[in-house]
């Protein structure tokens, strides 16, 4: 395992402490679950996004497809 060296100002070191104690974890574990939590949260937002964008694609799709069916519900009926 490798080692990375993180400055902390007193107000974030405490909060990691404290987590750490709370959770019966090394200070270490819970900076690694909290990266692994912010990863996590990124992808489900990329993820999201994603969905979002592709969402909005078939909804133009559908209104296309609508206004085309729209055109045609009295084709050919006029006549009658």
């Amino acid at each position: 395992m490798h080692t990375v060296t993180l400055k902390a100002d007193n107000q974030l070191y405490q909060q990691i402490s404290q987590m750490a104690e709370e959770l019966h974890l090394s200070k270490s574990e819970v900076i690694r679950k909290a990266l692994a939590a912010y990863q996590e949260n990124l992808y489900k937002h990329k993820v999201k996004h994603a969905l979002q964008s592709a969402s909005l694609t078939v909804r133009d799709a559908n209104s296309s497809l609508n206004n085309e069916f729209e055109a045609l519900i009295l084709d050919g009926l006029d006549n009658v």
